[in-house]
């Protein structure tokens, strides 16, 4: 259809009409723009426009306001409409002020409200997120939303972390964001109680604790509503502000007997220990560069030195807390940790599919962002004393040093290898590696064995995954049912998922082993029935008579700890429980018997929880926090002289010098100024050669205080002895620690009348030297027999070498007798040739009675010597530097099985001894726990071509 064509005629007169229009409007305007009316609109848009300048949030959040009415009248009708839902779900994700003030709303609204709100989320939104399906029934007490946990087929094969959190949902494709939102909905569930049960705990009476509560006193109740309130980040900086390390401990802590056992929410409790981890991990994934950013510009306390330092004994849970709080106030810190690597019973206990090592390392970056320091491979008690930490100058101590021992049953047969200690194996596993091709901890062949774990604590169900994980068909035998486990739910539920199966009423009376192998071979279990309730609560087990055999290749003990000793017998006058622990002073103190020193965690505890042991960290700090009553200068000299000692602490520990001695047999002569110190004859330290070897124990061959040297004697005979003699000057060790052990007894002996009788074959006398050496300088006669294979092996025996100068010096007072395995130098025959001849003449050398022999060299050497003085009634010790893992008695790998009083019992080589009595060891037992890795030692040389 054709339009008209216009007329410019019309246009012209159109044109006329507007411009008078104007004309006329325009005069209208100037006439009222001098009305008082129009004056003050436009003095109030002035000052609106400056306003909005000056304060444009205020503005948005009017506007915002005025949705929210909106909102209010949506929520007003029966049910959300699927587009309503949809589209305030989208403003929820923006991650704005608009979703914040959505998020507040609904955090406010009444539970009615809330709950329209997850119905209208499970009907509309469950297509999209299926772990909506079904929330609202039961909603909030029952129904909750659970963190992402990896399935058991999948995660039972290996040590990836099995319960992802909240995070964990990323990997099914959901946003950051998205993950924001699914935590806020659990959030949604707290009930807003105003009497904290959650943090403070229940009351109950007659009892001084509380029932429940956070032990670390996080304030829960604020948490959670900032965390309503959309604002993550100042929840997580609330929480870090009284806890440090809560993606650590939200993920060991058991939750369901402290801030979740006492949740409103009896059915369901809300997922605190989820929660709190997942805000540290959080800001990990949307701020990667938050924590360097939060401790920027923060003052070093050692550059400052205004406060003064305090040294922390152990780097677990109670340390790590304490350390933190305490750099966080200012004070200048030094941690020191026996392991090499940081974290203490987080890092070997814990297997990393429940902790990564990365969250440990995460709290130990913080502590050095706040300028802590830390000095690793330093044993406190055997390197230094409490006593020297503060002579050093460190004003003030906390000591979270851990529980100790591991226990045994010292049942028949426990001596048969393969039945090893839990903190053995997970030590090995976790802290040592020994899971990985690429480093040199060996494992027991766990692939399709047989593989008992006795106990039912948190231990147990991690030694018994971990075991599975390593391909071990597994039972945990416990003496009570499964209710009374202590273990936490969550840890024994999962390992029934993962195919780990349950043996309970069964307690093992005796271990069945081969005779040939020595290895375990079968396990026979006691029946149990339980009687009356004992000290803890639980039924008291007691047996019924009644057995059974069951097979079992590997056998993981996880039966608790008892106080290590080390601490404990350097300090005579700190006083310690009857068990043991280190006794806290009065009630609500964390300060010991010594002024000045502190402890916490399983040091005073005894046997606890991650937790537990954290609440006793951040509580000694508080009360270390306090008046300081020294002068500016006083604390700035005690700062000077105890950052001196961190940095001499510290020092690396280097090979300044090298001597290849003779057949394979290299000394060593290394820079460890702290351990030269404190050496002393008999002991030994541990030695980590590279960050994936294998932890060994050497024999201290001798120190130079003056110099800070060490000298260490090296046999090539296994892949890491090998490796170490390969060497070279200025290459430094990854860990030395020590002097571990107790130093040699020495008793003076009339020298006219009495020698000390010294046996050393072959590398047994660089340890045999400094001994006989501080006989001598006692002033009591030494009689050396030294023994080697051949001439070619002979070494230290020239007039310029350690035992040729030790004669020259002490000239008649030593005599020296050499022995040769094929004659070619000395008396022909064994170091026991010479020896026989003097029982066999009266127990006398030269007209002196034998006073003691000391027999140090190969087992099978030692036991010749143990049962050839044996019948004559000579005492003799004999240093027994067995199989090790930690050294310090941790592990128990180094059992020693002896008897007493007709019993067998157990002693540890590297704390009750190295040296002891040879002749109340039992050899049979004792010998071949030398073989116990035997095969994959063999495996190893192969591997790096040293077969």
């Amino acid at each position: 259809m054709s339009q008209a064509t216009p007329n410019p005629q019309d246009d012209l007169y159109r044109y006329l009409n507007a411009s008078e229009s104007l004309e006329s409007t325009r005069s209208q305007i100037e006439a009222l723009e001098q009305s008082d009316a129009v004056n003050a609109f436009h003095n109030q848009m002035e000052l609106l426009k400056r306003r909005l300048l000056q304060e444009p949030q205020a503005f948005r959040e009017m506007f915002i306001a005025d949705g929210a009415n909106a909102i209010v009248g949506e929520f007003q009708q029966p049910e959300l409409s699927e587009g309503f839902i949809k589209t305030f779900w989208e403003l929820l994700l923006r991650d704005d002020d608009i979703s914040k003030v959505l998020m507040r709303f609904v955090w406010n609204v009444p539970l009615g409200l809330k709950r329209k709100f997850v119905k209208a989320l499970d009907q509309h939104l469950s297509d999209r997120y299926p772990m909506f399906k079904g929330l609202s029934n039961g909603w909030p007490a029952d129904s909750f939303i659970p963190p992402y946990i990896r399935s058991p087929e999948e995660r039972s094969t290996d040590f990836e972390l099995v319960n992802q959190g909240y995070l964990g949902y990323m990997n099914t494709g959901l946003t950051a964001r998205e993950v924001d939102m699914i935590v806020w909905l659990e959030v949604l569930r707290d009930k807003q109680c105003e009497e904290r049960p959650c943090e403070i705990g229940l009351h109950v009476a007659g009892k001084a604790d509380p029932k429940g509560g956070c032990p670390v006193k996080i304030h829960i109740p604020q948490v959670l509503n900032l965390m309503g309130n959309g604002r993550f980040r100042e929840a997580m900086e609330l929480i870090e502000s009284c806890n440090p390390l809560p993606n650590v401990t939200g993920r060991v802590c058991p939750q369901e007997l402290q801030c979740q056992g006492v949740c409103a929410h009896t059915k369901q409790p809300i997922e605190i220990g989820q929660l709190e981890w997942f805000l540290p991990q959080r800001e990990k994934v949307v701020n990667p560069d938050g924590v360097a950013e939060r401790f920027a510009g923060v003052p070093n306390p050692w550059e400052q030195a205004v406060k003064p330092p305090i040294a922390i004994v152990g780097s677990g849970p109670a340390g790590l807390i304490n350390a933190y709080l305490l750099a966080a106030e200012g004070y200048p810190v030094t941690v020191f940790e026996a392991f090499h690597a940081l974290g203490g019973v987080l890092r070997y206990g814990i297997p990393e599919f429940r902790l990564p090592n990365s969250l440990i390392d995460d709290v130990v970056a913080k502590i050095k962002l706040l300028g802590g320091k830390f000095v690793q491979n330093f044993v406190v008690g055997k390197t230094a004393t409490l006593q020297d930490l503060k002579n050093a100058g460190f004003w003030r101590i906390f000591v979270g040093s851990g529980a100790g021992l591991p226990r045994f049953m010292n049942i028949p047969g426990e001596h048969f290898l393969n039945v090893m200690s839990a903190n053995e194996f997970l030590t090995r596993v976790n802290l040592m590696q020994g899971l990985r091709e690429d480093y040199e901890t060996p494992l027991p062949e766990t692939r399709g064995k047989e593989v008992l774990i006795i106990g039912g604590g948190n231990t147990a169900m991690d030694a018994a995954r971990t075991a599975r994980r390593l391909g071990g068909n597994v039972t945990i035998v416990y003496r009570r049912t499964r209710s009374e486990m202590p273990a936490r739910v969550e840890e024994l539920h999962h390992a029934l998922e993962e195919g780990i199966q349950l043996k309970v009423l069964r307690s093992p009376c005796e271990f069945i082993g081969d005779d040939k192998t020595h290895f375990v071979m079968a396990t026979t279990l006691e029946v149990i029935a339980l009687g009356e309730p004992d000290a803890s609560g639980r039924r008291s087990p007691a047996p019924t008579g009644e057995k059974e055999t069951v097979k079992a290749d590997l056998v993981i003990m996880a039966l608790g700890n008892d106080p290590n000793p080390i601490i404990r017998d350097s300090e005579p006058s700190l006083k310690t429980t009857r068990g043991g622990s280190i006794e806290l002073g009065t009630k609500g103190s964390m300060q010991t018997s010594l002024n000045g020193i502190y402890s916490g965690g399983d040091a005073a505890r005894g046997g606890s929880t991650a937790i537990r042991a954290a609440g006793d960290g951040q509580a000694a700090a508080r009360e270390i926090v306090g008046e300081i009553d020294m002068s500016a200068a006083e604390i700035a000299g005690m700062v000077e002289q105890a950052k001196a000692y961190t940095e001499l602490g510290a020092t690396p520990q280097t090979i300044v010098d090298k001597i290849d001695l003779a057949g394979g047999i290299v000394e060593f002569i290394v820079k460890a100024p702290m351990i030269a110190k404190s050496a002393r004859a008999g002991q030994f330290v541990r030695v980590l050669a590279w960050p994936d070897g294998e932890l060994i124990p050497l024999t201290l061959a001798d120190w130079d205080e003056k110099e800070g040297t060490i000298c260490l004697v090296v046999q090539g005979m296994g892949t890491t002895s090998l490796g170490i003699n390969k060497m070279k000057i200025g290459e430094s060790f990854a860990g030395i620690a020590g002097p571990l052990g107790l130093p040699s007894e020495l008793h003076h002996y009339d020298p006219k009348k009495k020698t000390v009788v010294f046996t050393a074959g072959g590398v047994g006398l660089p340890p045999v030297y400094p001994i006989a050496r501080e006989h001598l300088r006692l002033g009591n006669h030494v009689t050396l027999i030294s023994g080697f294979r051949s001439s070619s092996l002979l070494f230290w025996i020239a007039e310029n070498e350690r035992v040729g100068k030790l004669k020259a010096e002490f000239g008649d007072q030593l005599d020296v007798i050499y022995c040769s395995n094929d004659g070619s130098f000395g008396i022909h025959g064994f170091v026991t040739t010479p020896l026989e001849e003097m029982l066999k003449n009266g127990k006398k050398s030269k007209g002196r009675d034998i006073a003691e022999v000391v027999t140090i060299g190969p087992p099978l050497m030692m036991r010749a010597v143990s049962d050839l003085t044996k019948p004559y009634g000579v005492k003799t010790v004999a240093s027994l530097n067995s199989i090790m893992v930690d050294a310090t008695g941790m592990c128990g790998a180094c059992m020693v099985p002896v008897n007493l009083d007709g019993r067998m019992v157990r002693k540890h080589a590297c704390v009750d001894g190295p040296e002891i009595d040879s002749h109340i060891i039992d050899w049979d037992k004792f010998l071949p726990r030398f073989g116990l890795f035997k095969p994959q030692e063999q495996a190893s040389k192969a591997k790096h071509g040293f077969a």
